[in-house]
């Protein structure tokens, strides 16, 4: 009889307040809802908010978890230099790092990671579009945690009707991450 494997992600964003770390990490899990994912979503920032540090960890999957946190993480997404020295040792062997090279000009020498960078600040300013959101065009390409009609789909569902405006600005976002070849 073959093994039913259930398969669970745990990702940690991490980077400034302002950054839209607690977006990215209530997209992901907001996606795993919508795809009928167990998914748990634990913020933390720091009291002055923007411009202070903020990491949000969240955990999908397939079946049920055994806690909603982790200490060595499947994926991290560094969006910036602190995150980036405070947490890419913690990934899980055959992990991977999906690395903001715009504010993070270290490259990671372990071995046993996968590892990609892309410099998000830089192209949301050439494209007028948010970081976050490439950064999270990045995550689902590298990991095919999700396909990119079904993350696509998931912001769509998730704006409210005040902000539908913005969806075509996030689906360029998401396709310039999604598309972005640059990888270690």
């Amino acid at each position: 009889m073959p093994e039913n494997k259930i398969k669970t992600y745990s990702i940690i964003a991490a980077g400034f307040g302002g950054q839209g770390v607690q977006f990215i990490g209530k997209q992901l899990a907001l996606t795993g809802m919508y795809l009928d994912k167990k998914v748990s979503c634990i913020p933390s920032y720091g009291a002055e908010m923007r411009g202070g540090t903020s990491n949000c960890t969240v955990i999908i999957s397939d079946g049920d978890m055994g806690s909603p946190v982790t200490d060595n993480p499947d994926i991290l997404i560094a969006m910036n230099l602190p995150s980036y020295l405070k947490f890419h040792k913690t990934i899980a062997k055959d992990g991977c790092l999906i690395c903001n090279s715009s504010l993070v000009s270290e490259k990671s020498e372990r071995e046993d990671i996968n590892k990609y960078y892309i410099p998000a600040t830089d192209l949301s300013y050439e494209h007028n579009v948010p970081m976050n959101v490439i950064m999270l065009g990045k995550l689902i390409s590298a990991t095919g945690i999700f396909t990119f009609d079904e993350f696509a789909a998931s912001l769509e569902k998730s704006l409210p009707e005040s902000k539908k405006r913005l969806l075509d600005m996030n689906i360029k976002a998401l396709k310039l991450g999604f598309d972005y070849a640059d990888s270690e």
